[in-house]
Formats: structure tokens, C-alpha cells, sequence
């Protein structure tokens, strides 16, 4: 992907990145005030009438005013190409009356407002203050997001900059090339590779994504958290009919009762119509906003009290802190887990709601009943995140090793299969233990059933359906995996945009 080179885009500002003035004088006439850089062209006119020829480049209908269409045209004409997403989020970030594209004055202002970030995105970048970016700060900058990259991957990057061939990048080029870009930062890059906020499968044993320090002071970090919210409630409530086959199966199905997915379906259907396929999946979704929200503030003050140094975690400092803040939101919400489960198993009739099936339970088994299989549930958590974490961070290691030649962004698809991959390997991983958590959740509604314990249970279903028998209901669980990864990403990116978070 080439830098924007051309002459007019280089000096659409100073290159020393302070504003550029006039001073009138007794005459009248404006004359050329030096600037901190002491460059003689760093006056408003020289200034405004390079942006105006931008803005006409730009403008290839000539109507006064740049649309996505023009920003494509305009600058595919001037050897950048930019996907249309690229170009929306450069509209709404200027669009200042909301009519969808960028008069002048807001063409102005964007560009004045986007070069100071950059400015403060370099000076953090240069470790070494000497005003240049070397592959060696590159490397550093990503090690400390836990991104591993070799030097000479770094130069890959740096050659899509560097203009001059000196294998290092000054403000200039820095500047020049990233313009005309909604990304603004390395951080911001890497992390579009957010994984547990954009990605619901319907179990949130995920570590969190990590925040940068301007999304937090920005308070970008809660709209990402509420746009993850309302992406899983939305993926839970179209793949609600799989995820109730699967706790079906998983309870019910054995040797002697093989159900199968059309079977299951359809044994629902006759039993409660078609309404009868989204059962559990209310309370499934009031849990999505208290589970995010403990999740978050443990990880955060488990953070601070192992006291690393770095802005974000290494690997295994993430999955510790994630197991553990997985670990207390669990703890906080498991009687939800266990509703959850009574509901997605009850007959018609048998309660009337969530409040109905709670104070049955609390008057017919006890308190006790709300943590009925809290053991493998927690024991689950660290086979689901571990193995979650590491191979997504395997995949997007390989990826940025191989492909990522500009840009860190691995497009919608490569996200999509990384995250499904991973989700998926970690379900299979802590599957058994899900499995009993949900027949210890189911058992203790039968009336007359001996007390159940882990270790009896997986005895017990060993012994009777073998090994198979710790995968019943892995077909349907499976089989929502892509719709569910799917649907919460688009979901994601759309309430994203609405909320205004601009810095993925």
C-alpha cells in the first residue's frame, strides 16, 4: 500500500506538527511568522491554500463536500486504497452536522485533529527520543502487547513508510502515511485483535481483551463493553434453540435414549411449540451484563495487585488474572446458571417465570440448589481459557508473522476463523466438566434422586456410555459456534460505530 508522497498531501501541514499563523504587522499586509521550526511557509495561506487543493483532489463531483464515494475515488487517485470502513469511520469522525459527508471546514478540522494524535502516537513510539522509528521500537512497542514479532518483520512494516530508504521513520512519513487513516496508533492496531469482547459462543470463560490507556481515559473501554453486550445477547438469542438441544441432550441423552438433533427438535416442538425452542434463553442473556461488568473490575484490581510495570499483560500474567476474574464472576452469578438450566429444561406449565422457578427451588431443595455443580464449573475455566487463549494468540502470531506487510488489520474473515478455531478448541477441552456441571444442575430438581457427586458422576457415566458419553450434545454446540461468532461480530461492529467508539 503506498504513503500519501504527493507534494500537496506532505505539506497539508507543518512538518515540525505545530499550527502554522500570520502576523499582520503595521502594514496590513500579512507576512511570514516564523514558526517553532523555523520554516518561512508555515503561515495560514500557504496552509489553507494547500488543504483547499487536497480538498479538491478529494472532491471528484465537485459539489462542495466529500462522501465516501469521493474519498474512494480521490484517493485511489492518489495511490491509497482504503476499504469502505476505513473511509465511514473517517466521515462520522468529521461530520460534525451529520449529513454523512465532510464540507471544507470539517475536512479541516478532522485533519488538524487526527495529525495531533499522530503526534503523540509518535513521540510514544520513539523510545529512544531521537525523533526517528526504528525496527528495533517497532519489535518493543508489540512485545509489550504481547504481540511477538521478528526484526525483520518489523522492516516489512517500516518499508511501507519509509520513503527515503534510511530503514527508519521520521515524523514526516509517519504523517504522510497515516493521514488519511482512521488507525492511529500501534496499540489501536493490535488490537483489532479483540477476541472476548467482539466473539460470544454462549460461554463467557473468555480472559477479557486488554484496553489501551486512551481508550480508558477516553472511555472508549465501556462502550466496547456494552457494544460486546449487546452483540451476545443478540448471538444467544438466534442460536437459543441450539443451545437448549445441546442441555437436552446433554441430560437426557444415553445408550438406551439416543437423540438426535431432528429428533430433539422436533420432541420440543411437539411438547411446546415452536416458542418452546427459546426457553432458558432469557435469564442466558440477563446474565451477559453482570458477569461483563464483575469480570472487568476483578480483572482490573487483579492487575494492579500483580503489580506489572507494562501498560498490558504477557500471556501468562492474562490468563492468570482472566482465570481468576472468570473465576469470581462465576462465583457472583452462578445461581443464574443454574436458572438458566432449569428453564431451558422445565415442561409446560411447570413454572411461570424466572422468579417462579427461583422460589420454587429456594422452597423445595434449599439454597444449596443454586450451586449445584459449582466445582466443575469452576475447574472448567482454566482448560476453556488457557486453551482459548493460546491458540488465538498462536493463529494471530502466525498471521502477523507471514502476512501483516502494512497493517495489522487481518480483515473480517481471518478474525472470524481465528476466533471460531480457538472458542472451538476450548470447548472441547472443558466439555466433560461442562457436561456434569449441567446433570449436577439438572439432578437435584428429580425428586428422590440420590445426592450426586463429580467424581460419582463421571464414574457413573464412564461406566454406563463410556467415553462417548462426556460429548453428548458437542454436535449442537458445535453447530452454533459459527452463527454464534458470526452474528456477534457484525452485531458488534454495528453498535460499535453507533456508540462512537472510533479507536479500533
Amino acid at each position: 500500500r503506498r504513503s500519501l508522497a504527493s507534494p500537496v498531501v506532505s505539506g497539508v501541514l507543518c512538518p515540525c506538527g505545530s499550527p502554522r499563523s500570520t502576523d499582520s504587522g503595521g502594514s496590513g499586509s500579512p507576512s511570514p511568522s516564523p514558526s517553532p521550526c523555523g520554516r518561512s511557509l508555515c503561515e495560514a495561506s500557504e496552509q489553507d491554500r494547500r488543504l483547499r487543493a487536497l480538498f479538491q483532489k478529494l472532491d471528484v463531483n465537485r459539489d462542495g463536500a466529500l462522501c465516501i464515494h469521493d474519498l474512494a475515488v480521490g484517493l485511489g487517485r492518489l495511490g491509497l486504497h482504503r476499504t469502505e470502513l476505513d473511509l465511514l469511520k473517517i466521515v462520522k469522525a468529521g461530520d460534525k452536522d451529520l449529513d454523512g459527508q465532510l464540507d471544507f471546514e470539517e475536512f479541516v478540522h478532522y485533519l488538524q485533529d487526527h495529525e495531533k494524535k499522530l503526534r503523540l502516537v509518535f513521540k510514544s513510539l520513539d523510545k529512544k527520543n531521537d525523533g526517528r522509528i526504528d525496527a528495533q521500537e517497532i519489535v518493543q512497542s508489540l512485545r509489550d502487547l504481547g504481540v511477538k514479532i521478528s526484526e525483520q518483520q518489523a522492516e516489512k512494516i517500516l518499508k511501507s513508510m519509509d520513503k527515503n530508504g534510511t530503514m527508519t521513520i521520521d515524523w514526516n512519513e509517519w504523517r504522510d502515511y497515516h493521514l488519511l487513516h482512521p488507525v492511529e496508533n500501534i496499540p489501536e492496531i493490535i488490537l483489532y485483535w479483540k477476541h472476548s469482547t467482539i466473539f460470544d459462543v454462549g460461554e463467557n470463560l473468555t480472559v477479557p481483551d486488554e484496553f489501551t490507556v486512551e481508550e480508558r481515559q477516553t472511555g472508549m473501554w465501556w462502550r466496547h463493553l456494552v457494544a460486546g453486550g449487546g452483540a451476545g445477547a443478540v448471538s444467544r438469542t438466534c442460536t437459543a434453540p441450539l443451545d437448549r438441544l445441546k442441555v437436552l441432550m446433554q441430560v437426557h441423552a444415553s445408550r438406551s435414549n439416543n437423540m438426535c438433533i431432528i429428533g430433539g427438535f422436533t420432541q420440543m416442538i411437539r411438547e411446546g411449540g415452536p416458542r418452546s425452542l427459546w426457553r432458558g434463553n432469557g435469564i442466558n442473556v440477563l446474565k451477559i451484563a453482570p458477569e461483563s461488568a464483575i469480570k472487568f473490575m476483578a480483572y482490573e484490581q487483579i492487575k494492579r495487585f500483580i503489580g506489572t510495570d507494562q501498560e498490558m499483560l504477557r500471556i501468562h500474567e492474562r490468563l492468570l488474572a482472566g482465570s481468576l476474574a472468570g473465576a469470581i464472576a462465576q462465583s457472583s452469578i452462578y445461581p443464574m446458571e443454574v436458572l438458566k438450566t432449569r428453564m431451558a429444561l422445565r415442561k409446560t406449565g411447570q413454572y411461570s417465570g424466572v422468579l417462579d422457578c427461583a422460589k420454587t427451588i429456594l422452597r423445595k431443595e434449599g439454597m444449596a440448589a443454586f450451586y449445584k455443580g459449582y466445582i466443575p464449573n469452576m475447574l472448567g475455566i482454566i482448560p476453556y481459557a488457557g486453551i482459548d487463549l493460546a491458540v488465538y494468540e498462536t493463529l494471530k502470531n502466525a498471521w502477523l508473522q507471514r502476512y501483516a506487510v502494512n497493517s495489522a488489520d487481518p480483515g473480517v474473515f481471518v478474525l472470524l476463523a481465528c476466533g471460531t478455531i480457538s472458542s472451538t478448541c476450548g470447548q472441547l477441552a472443558s466439555y466433560p466438566l461442562a457436561l456434569v456441571r449441567t446433570r449436577m444442575q439438572a439432578q437435584a430438581s428429580v425428586e428422590g434422586a440420590p445426592e450426586v457427586t463429580m467424581r460419582g458422576l463421571f464414574r457413573h457415566i464412564l461406566k454406563t456410555e463410556g467415553a462417548f458419553g462426556l460429548y453428548r450434545g458437542l454436535a449442537p454446540n458445535f453447530m452454533k459456534v459459527i452463527p454464534a461468532v458470526s452474528i456477534s461480530y457484525v452485531v458488534y461492529e454495528n453498535l460499535k460505530m453507533s456508540l462512537g467508539v472510533q479507536s479500533r
